[in-house]
């Protein structure tokens, strides 16, 4: 059929048209089925999402309220991307869109559909499967955009509705629902009718929360990544505002939710200080491509010839 076509599909251009116009279908759709699927589950069936932590609850259980609202604001971030892949007209928004994106976030909002499903129907080790094919499929997302498609203070949307909803969306199944989804399925719970017994596989929680903490501070203190910061923030702010919460867990996602902004402002304050000491301040790395870009040509061009009539008149 492609071949049939009066074009050549086998040139790049034409490749990546087809592939962007591909885009806008598909993820507008399999947004719309993730969001569907994730209502349906948490208001006409019963026990619908929320109330699923309520049944297993467990040393790193989340506030359902504050994930809420969390998946709430990963849902606009992703109905801004499919208006940009609209309305993008800047190569580089296309090339993030297309090849640094792509496939893999329609795919990861099936995955996230398939997640609401089995979750509600108490499937919890397929929950935990989806959960963990997600994150693969999202880490992946997210080293392609770091790796290749940085955010540039040129395009600022592209920071905001393509790297903001989709490093959420990581962040979702990192700190949180994959490791409470596990800690259901190997029985790392304790009883709704027995609180006293909350403290129950708490040194485990606490490693959980402390590596995958660490790991983000670790990505603040190098990238001073905004997005991170917050979502960290926000996801142990869900964890320790759930009670009952043994001393180990509550202690340490308390102290991440103050250290992640902390660490985000240090850093920061960090290379600027570091930058007037030595007398210059570091370039963002497009705009050091380009100065170069732009030595490395007049170089190539050589010395140029003076007009001795237009110098003296």
């Amino acid at each position: 059929m492609m071949e049939s076509l009066p074009i050549d599909t086998s040139h790049p251009a034409v490749r990546e048209y087809i592939a962007l116009i591909r885009l806008q279908v598909l993820t507008p759709l399999s947004l719309l089925i993730n969001i569907a699927t994730v209502i349906v589950c948490s208001v006409v069936l019963t026990p619908g999402l929320g109330k699923i932590s309520e049944l297993y609850p467990a040393t790193i259980a989340p506030n359902p309220s504050l994930i809420a609202i969390f998946v709430t604001l990963i849902y606009i971030g992703q109905i801004g991307y499919c208006v940009l892949l609209v309305l993008a007209r800047k190569q580089e928004t296309k090339t993030a869109l297309v090849q640094g994106v792509g496939l893999p976030l329609v795919i990861a909002n099936g995955l996230m559909a398939a997640w609401a499903i089995s979750w509600v129907l108490q499937a919890f080790l397929v929950s935990t499967i989806m959960l963990g094919m997600l994150l693969v499929l999202l880490v992946y997302c997210n080293l392609v955009l770091l790796v290749y498609h940085r955010p540039n203070r040129s395009r600022p949307f592209d920071l905001l509705f393509i790297h903001a909803p989709v490093r959420a969306f990581m962040i979702w199944p990192l700190m949180v629902m994959f490791p409470y989804s596990l800690f259901i399925t190997l029985g790392y719970t304790f009883s709704p009718g027995e609180p006293q017994h909350y403290a129950r596989h708490q040194w485990a929680g606490f490693a959980v929360m402390l590596g995958v903490n660490v790991l983000g501070l670790l990505v603040v203190v190098l990238r001073r990544d905004i997005i991170w910061c917050v979502s960290a923030s926000w996801m142990c702010a869900s964890i320790w505002s759930r009670s009952p919460k043994p001393m180990p867990v509550w202690l340490t996602c308390m102290l991440f939710t103050i250290a992640h902004p902390l660490a985000l402002v240090a850093s920061a304050l960090f290379m600027r200080l570091r930058g007037h000491r030595y007398g210059a301040i570091m370039l963002p790395p497009d705009e050091l491509e380009d100065n170069e870009a732009r030595a490395a040509q007049a170089h190539a061009d050589g010395p140029r010839e003076i007009d001795a009539e237009a110098l003296w008149g």
